[in-house]
């Protein structure tokens, strides 16, 4: 398993995530298995959000209740949550009052003294940045949170909220995956007349994510766009699946292990967010880590999903 330290902290993370979203009803033996399958094949890093589950915070709950981690076991984990999602609604609460009361809650639930990152998830339009900095300040002073990011902003947005947040933004946390790109896509295409990839649907996210030291995760990234189910192994995507099935026989792994290496590759230093509970597919997600696609690989997988590249 890669891993590296993330910009802006001393935290060591693979570069394959476990999101938690999908434990709410699975006991502990399962919770248990999913975890440890996942630590034993590297990945350390868990993401769970104050919105998952029945309720609020019933999966960072359900996996306190089920993993009753020793001290040293939660030492070796790094455990990400995130907030801002309110229901019912949906609407959005950036406000000092929500984000610090979350996170107490938070800690409750996942019975720990700290958090290691905290994401601000989806943005709030109604945010006040100068409330989330204190909020932050807050929590940092307390030693409640190591350190924070966003999920699903934009680069103005991360703008606005650098120039009042003292902590460095250390994550951006988007919809990525080989048939959702348009992240990367439209740069490809950048100014390619008549061509409906060459539309800019981001304002530079990945690149000013690298100039900023933010580190870029990746969630959904089996899932053909937004929650239409997955691509590998469906009938609307045969080219792109024939070209992922015979690199996978190359580099003897599962397909889903190329879905994995083909957002890792990438030299942002991306982390992929696997949201499956299928132990098979955790330890397969896992082997993406360090698979050495080629250039050419890289860009046939992008042909192969319907992108252009000119």
């Amino acid at each position: 398993m890669k891993t590296f330290t993330m910009p802006g902290t001393d935290i060591t993370a693979p570069n394959v995530v476990l999101g938690l979203m999908r434990i709410q009803e699975k006991t502990d033996e399962e919770v248990r298995a999913i975890v440890g399958a996942a630590v034993d094949a590297g990945i350390t890093f868990v993401d769970h959000a104050d919105l998952y589950g029945s309720g609020r915070h019933g999966c960072e709950r359900r996996f306190a209740e089920a993993m009753k981690l020793t001290p040293s076991e939660r030492e070796r984990l790094v455990i990400q949550t995130k907030t801002g999602i309110m229901h019912p609604g949906p609407y959005f609460d950036f406000s000092y009052e929500h984000i610090t009361e979350s996170v107490d809650e938070s800690l409750a639930a996942l019975d720990t003294d700290y958090i290691d990152i905290l994401l601000l998830h989806r943005p709030d339009a109604l945010v006040e940045p100068e409330e989330v900095a204190r909020a932050f300040d807050d929590l940092a002073a307390a030693g409640k949170v190591r350190a924070f990011g966003v999920s699903n902003h934009t680069a103005r947005q991360m703008d606005l909220l650098r120039k009042y947040v003292n902590q460095p933004l250390v994550a951006n946390q988007v919809q990525l995956s080989i048939t959702h790109a348009p992240l990367i896509a439209q740069g490809i295409a950048a100014n390619m007349q008549g061509l409906d990839q060459s539309i800019s649907r981001d304002d530079g996210i990945v690149d000013y994510c690298r100039l900023h030291d933010i580190t870029v995760q990746a969630w959904s990234p089996f899932q053909a766009g937004f929650f239409d189910g997955p691509f590998l192994g469906s009938e609307r995507y045969p080219e792109l699946n024939a070209v992922v099935d015979r690199l996978a026989k190359k580099y003897d792994v599962p397909p889903i292990a190329i879905a994995v290496a083909w957002i890792t590759r990438h030299p942002a230093n991306m982390q992929v967010v696997i949201g499956t509970t299928n132990i098979e597919r955790i330890t397969g997600s896992a082997q993406g880590s360090e698979v050495p696609l080629t250039r050419p690989e890289w860009y046939e997988l992008v042909r192969a999903a319907g992108y252009t590249v000119p």
